[in-house]
């Protein structure tokens, strides 16, 4: 049952725990005016990096939980103001081990959401609420710009729903591994490395099955990429196709073997759908992300 993976969880609820007891408020850091962040008029604290991320945690969590069993967050999960999720619905897995597969995914990222909650929940200046999703005409959206036709629907089969995880994956993993500069306190940091690594799990899970599907879907996870990184404005590198060699590529890593990176600016790209700078809304996130981090 997906209740059970909380429970055999419980080292994530420990550590939650202990954060939020020793009275996390973070610490003042200057903004590197390169990572194109805009605040409030507030400085970026450790907890505004944590409430930025739990943006992207609402995101996967609802994805993954509305695919395996239907239904999203519970109501526990999704602050005092929580906007509107629309879209997603139970798929019809065909292969058991890849059902088991996103339970225990779904609920990891259900983890990930309450742990955030609990880590920041005495913070100022954060916003523990649900931002509004949409995992309809985004998904119709980026399987456009991907150039897998306009009707994309991740939730319409099993093969679509690993395309639609390989969306965020490998987003998150380069999201944490952008922002880890940003977070100034040890704890911070330590716990941010295991959500982190826990992520990495799940985006080389992602790859490899997409990957066992065959050459097709190969070529739709590899059109994806591109449009990632067309996406994040960028201009550089920052991913490795999962079919880059015709071997399964399950680890992206540059020529050091170190993981790609994002600023949380190419991150919000990635999720709104547009390379543009000034945009403060759209794609996954129709009326933007929760918190004091914005686009510039």
């Amino acid at each position: 049952m997906l209740s059970d993976g909380i429970s055999r969880r419980q080292g994530l609820r420990v550590a939650s725990a202990a954060l939020v007891g020793a009275g996390l408020s973070g610490c003042a850091n200057l903004v590197p005016q390169s990572l194109g962040i805009a605040l409030t008029p507030q400085p970026l604290t450790d907890p505004a990096v944590f409430n930025f991320a739990l943006n992207l945690e609402y995101l996967e969590a609802e994805y993954y939980l509305r695919g395996v069993t239907g239904q999203g967050l519970a109501r526990a999960d999704i602050g005092p103001n929580p906007r509107e999720v629309v879209g997603g619905r139970r798929v019809a897995f065909q292969t058991p081990e890849i059902r088991d597969f996103m339970e225990e995914i779904a609920s990891d990222e259900r983890a990930h959401v309450q742990f955030l909650r609990r880590a920041i929940s005495n913070s100022p200046l954060v916003e523990l609420s649900r931002p509004r999703i949409d995992l309809e005409a985004s998904f119709r959206a980026a399987g456009q710009a991907a150039g897998l036709g306009p009707n994309f629907d991740p939730f319409a089969d099993e093969d679509s729903f690993l395309l639609g995880a390989f969306i965020f994956e490998d987003v998150g993993v380069t999201a944490y591994n952008g922002g880890a500069k940003l977070i100034g306190r040890k704890d911070f940091l330590e716990a941010a490395a295991g959500i982190l690594s826990v992520e990495a799990y799940h985006a080389g899970l992602i790859r490899a099955q997409l990957f066992m599907k065959g050459p097709e879907v190969v070529r739709a996870a590899d059109a994806i990429s591109a449009a990632r990184e067309r996406l994040d404005g960028s201009g550089m590198p920052t991913e490795e196709p999962p079919g880059a060699t015709g071997r399964p590529v399950v680890a992206p890593a540059d020529p050091e073997g170190l993981n790609f990176k994002r600023t949380p600016e190419q991150v919000l790209n990635v999720v709104f759908l547009t390379p543009r700078r000034g945009v403060h809304q759209g794609g996954f996130f129709p009326d933007g992300v929760q918190g004091v981090v914005r686009h510039t």
